[in-house]
């Protein structure tokens, strides 16, 4: 059997790297050694600040409220159970999406270690924090590696499916499920509450962008013209209108009896905002397909059901998924209109952290940790979606 060739470049050594790419030309490494500096200038500022100017006891004293903000303390434990239980679905969903067998590389390791030092250094008590950091550092590469044993087998479809129910049953569980005291959804906040509105507003704007999109698309008149009506309305409406409105003017027409809670009442307006874009976006994607795709279903004797169930949507989404995850980071990044409307979401237990007159001042300590956490949530989220891309495109 003969081989066939292999067509890939040669890699290039660091010192012919940075000769082609930055000291080709005169003109290029002027450029270069001026941005080496000002990069270099700005680290380090940055880092004398860091370690000696900054006080960082505003993040020791309060690093619960920024996560959990005002859920009772007795009861954290229900959160770490939450994410103890997800720890292995994230494994498995991390070993399907991996495009190579699961192994031990060096930044792998470097990652590891990271986290395992920062369960040490954290000021937490061990129970119940530290123990579940514990847990979820061990299970999440075990039932990565167990994946990538079980690739291929059937069961590991049904991945989806369990992350919906782990999510909606952790809810109840924080909520007061199983028998336990129940705590209110006011008493949500920092961190918890951010990821909570917007985890579950993507999960319900999805179907619903969805339908929208072939809603539009639909040759019978009254549903396209609701599609529309719809669409065109709710993108035109700025994304704070909505929620002031669900949070101010929805209690004022409904009967003491009739109150919905005030969480809930942000993600419902989370998801009809972000439905209406996600609605374009996925339409986008539906026009991208060709019409003979349409014709060859037909040929084969398929309904249109069973056409875009089968083939127009799973290549629509696929070729929607940067256009939905950007979306969808955007959406995580607009939780901190929440704190506007009364809901103490990280930014806004952050104000009320930095109103403490203990710690006046602490602006840039307070600002840089979010944007750390916002960061790298959001670097998450578009990691995964590019796993997920790389693992639904075809191979040429």
């Amino acid at each position: 059997m003969t081989r066939s060739p292999d067509w890939t470049l040669p890699r290039l050594t660091p010192i012919a790297w940075l000769r082609q790419n930055l000291f080709s030309s005169w003109l290029n490494s002027v450029i270069t050694l001026v941005l080496v500096a000002a990069i270099a200038g700005i680290v380090g500022r940055l880092g004398f600040w860091i370690t000696t100017e900054a006080r960082w006891t505003v993040l020791v004293d309060n690093w619960t409220l920024f996560f959990v903000g005002r859920y009772p303390a007795a009861e954290q434990w229900r959160l770490w159970l939450w994410l103890v239980l997800l720890s292995p679905t994230l494994g498995l969903t991390w070993g399907c999406l991996a495009t190579e067998a699961y192994r031990w590389r060096r930044r792998s390791l470097w990652g590891w270690a990271l986290f395992a030092a920062a369960i040490v250094l954290i000021p937490l008590p061990w129970w119940p924090h530290k123990l579940g950091l514990t847990a979820i550092a061990a299970g999440v590469p075990a039932t990565s590696w167990f994946a990538q044993r079980c690739r291929g087998q059937g069961w590991l479809r049904f991945l989806p499916s369990l992350w919906g129910i782990l999510f909606l049953v952790g809810l109840w569980i924080l909520q007061g499920g199983l028998g336990l005291r129940p705590v209110s959804s006011n008493d949500w906040s920092g961190l918890l509450l951010t990821l909570a509105t917007a985890l579950l507003s993507m999960v319900l704007s999805l179907p619903v962008g969805i339908v929208l999109a072939l809603g539009r698309q639909s040759t019978l008149p009254a549903i396209r013209w609701l599609s529309i009506t719809y669409i065109e309305l709710f993108r035109g409406l700025p994304l704070i209108t909505i929620l002031f409105f669900g949070q101010v003017m929805v209690p004022l027409m409904l009967d003491a009896e009739w109150r919905i809670d005030r969480v809930l009442r942000a993600v419902i307006g989370l998801t009809i905002f972000l439905s209406a874009y996600l609605a374009e976006t996925v339409r986008g994607g539906l026009q991208a397909i060709p019409h003979g795709q349409f014709e060859a279903a037909s040929a084969l004797g398929l309904n249109l059901f069973q056409t875009y169930r089968f083939i127009v949507l799973p290549q629509a989404l696929r070729i929607s998924i940067p256009a939905i995850v950007g979306l969808f980071l955007n959406l995580l990044q607009d939780t901190t209109l929440l704190s506007i409307v009364g809901l103490l979401e990280l930014l806004g237990i952050s104000r009320s952290i930095l109103a403490n007159p203990a710690y006046l001042g602490r602006y840039a300590e307070v600002y840089l940790f979010l944007g750390v956490l916002y960061w790298l949530c959001c670097y998450g989220l578009a990691q995964l979606s590019r796993r997920l891309e790389q693992r639904l495109t075809p191979q040429r």
